[in-house]
């Protein structure tokens, strides 16, 4: 081969590369929603490139790229889920107990639904789309989804989050239109019910109150003011502690595990991130040689109407930390 030829060459196969590059964002929000764990996800997106790009001298162009790409990155996801068990979050799994419990044994971190940083996820920067796209992933829809079948939890995601005809998810899945509507109905249903057995009804409210509701709790939880936080509260507000099962409703039992076993959060700083379609914040606790404030949480906190309704509290720093671009530690 000359040296005209390998440039040519290597030109086109940059010029591929690029291509699926550029589907990169999406498709780790797509797996992201298919398997409930953003490492999960980068995971799997990094197969697909690999098998995309193996694959790329034979994509005959029957299709959009796209297509073709989200049709891997599809069997990718439903291996993945073939060997393992749903993820889930402390209330699916258990009731909720009083605020004075002791947190109990962690489970695996395999189990539960993890937070996503809006940066790995972020397709656009049109404020509608984006509080459109904030919705589709969170928590509580995250965890909604896990209880769909994977074929239908696929068929929803594609056909009402990343913008797919039904003839495109039947050519995708490799079925008829009938059976991707039929799907898609069935996945609607189970959405519904689950939505209801819940009481995920949130209405979220512009991102000016959310933010203006996260700066309040911010100083409330700094200053621990029990009472400032109590009316930030919704009075059916939930609090969960990924790895440990235990969760709480209600603002007494939340306000009795601040004061209780978590006592120890007195005086920790927060510092402001984005998680999930949600204000979020890395959760650093006064270090116990007092040189400074170390890392011990990274907290996701819901918002319906002008009430915090949920606060998730996931407490894999050492993974999650550096994800999300928090700092290792806070100087005094």
């Amino acid at each position: 081969m000359n040296g005209l030829d390998a440039g040519a060459v290597l030109s086109e196969h940059e010029t591929g590369a690029a291509r699926l590059e550029r589907h990169r964002a999406e498709l780790i929000g797509y797996c992201y929603r298919m398997l409930g764990s953003v490492f999960e996800a980068e995971d799997a997106v990094q197969e697909t490139m690999v098998r995309a790009w193996r694959s790329l001298d034979r994509f005959e162009e029957r299709s959009s790229l796209r297509s073709w790409v989200y049709r891997i990155a599809t069997n990718v996801c439903l291996d993945a889920l073939a060997a393992r068990k749903r993820r889930a979050r402390p209330m699916d799994l258990s009731g909720p107990t009083s605020g004075a419990t002791s947190p109990g044994t962690p489970l695996e971190a395999s189990l539960w639904i993890e937070p996503c940083p809006a940066a790995l996820t972020r397709t656009t920067d049109n404020p509608a789309e984006a509080a459109e796209v904030g919705e589709s992933v969170r928590l509580a829809f995250i965890a909604a989804l896990q209880h769909l079948p994977s074929k239908q939890r696929a068929t929803l995601l594609l056909r009402e989050v990343m913008g797919f005809s039904a003839r495109e998810v039947a050519d995708l899945h490799g079925c008829t239109v009938g059976a991707v509507n039929s799907a898609l109905q069935r996945a609607r249903a189970t959405l519904a019910a689950r939505r209801a057995a819940t009481n995920d009804t949130a209405t979220r409210p512009p991102s000016a109150v959310q933010q203006a509701l996260a700066k309040r709790y911010a100083a409330a939880f700094s200053s621990f003011d029990m009472e400032e936080l109590s009316m930030l509260l919704h009075v059916d507000a939930t609090m969960s502690l990924p790895p440990y099962a235990l969760w709480m409703r209600g603002v007494r039992d939340i306000r009795a595990w601040l004061t209780g076993p978590a006592v120890g959060c007195r005086g920790s700083r927060l510092v402001p991130t984005f998680a999930n379609g949600s204000p979020a914040f890395g959760q650093y606790r006064p270090s116990t040689d007092g040189a400074g404030f170390e890392p011990w949480a990274l907290q996701v906190i819901d918002i319906s109407g002008d009430r915090i309704t949920d606060i998730g509290v996931f407490r894999d720093t050492q993974r999650l930390f550096p994800l999300f671009d928090l700092p290792a530690h806070i100087d005094a």
